[in-house]
């Protein structure tokens, strides 16, 4: 028996307190790797928070601080932001190095290879979001107050709340596809069962949009349609991997019968 296999084997076989053992290591890097982040956001906060209340969606604004800590509270939350940005390979990588015991070694090869569609996901989803969905969402909301005939005096913490409320949650349902690989991959899902949850996925995908849109319907449309389309596409991509599965039963089922 190879060391690969006795490794596995040993794997295989830890016990549940070997586990939470096991967990709490992964969990501790992570935390590691988030506080490095935090770090290296802290020094890049300041020229990140230059440019988003200069940008065109801030800068209608005239921002005011109303308590002595609003500084640095956007300090630290641009720095938590930045570090979430750089964290979220390693912990992909992390979760992945936790389960990938119980994998067998091509899942565990082919399921690896999501990471890095992770971080590029990621940040497709906070440019999508920052750049389409928060204007469309200050928009709709000053016209609001401007209709009720109130005047406008904003707080920068309200504003970057408002804004990471929005871009946060779209850049994490934006790892919808590879999450749905990965289920695949390790035969949790298939394309058939997602096939027939598509009314109640389409239904959670329009809530999750109604939540975190303003209450228009223009706002909800225009964010359910990538949303929808990132299903299905992640079907489609679960489909081309349960047919490879297939293909790959049927060769080990002719091979032994």
């Amino acid at each position: 028996m190879s060391e690969v296999k006795k490794t596995e084997t040993a794997q295989d076989g830890m016990s549940i307190f070997e586990h939470l053992g096991e967990l709490r290591k992964r969990i501790i890097y992570v935390l590691i790797i988030f506080l490095v982040g935090l770090i290296i956001g802290l020094f890049v906060a300041n020229p990140i928070y230059q440019y988003l209340v200069n940008a065109d969606q801030a800068k209608d604004y005239v921002l005011n601080a109303f308590s002595f800590w609003d500084g640095i509270g956007i300090y630290m939350k641009i720095s938590m932001g930045v570090s979430l940005v750089l964290s979220i390979p390693a912990i992909v990588y992390q979760v992945w190095a936790f389960v990938s015991p119980g994998l067998r070694e091509e899942e565990r090869k082919a399921s690896l290879k999501y990471v890095p569609f992770v971080f590029i996901l990621f940040i497709a989803g906070i440019l999508f979001a920052y750049f389409i969905i928060f204007p469309m969402a200050l928009a709709f909301s000053r016209a609001v107050t401007t209709s009720m005939g109130l005047k406008e005096t904003y707080g920068i913490t309200q504003y970057f709340s408002f804004m990471f409320t929005l871009v946060i949650p779209m850049a994490l349902l934006f790892e919808l596809p590879v999450l749905i690989m990965f289920l695949t991959k390790i035969r949790v899902l298939n394309p058939l069962r997602l096939r027939k949850m598509r009314k109640v996925a389409y239904f959670v995908l329009v809530l999750i949009a109604v939540v975190i849109t303003p209450p228009d319907f223009i706002s909800d449309f225009l964010v359910t349609i990538p949303l929808v389309v990132l299903y299905e596409f992640s079907v489609y991509l679960s489909s081309l991997i349960y047919r490879k599965q297939l293909a790959a039963d049927a060769e080990i089922e002719k091979r032994y019968s």
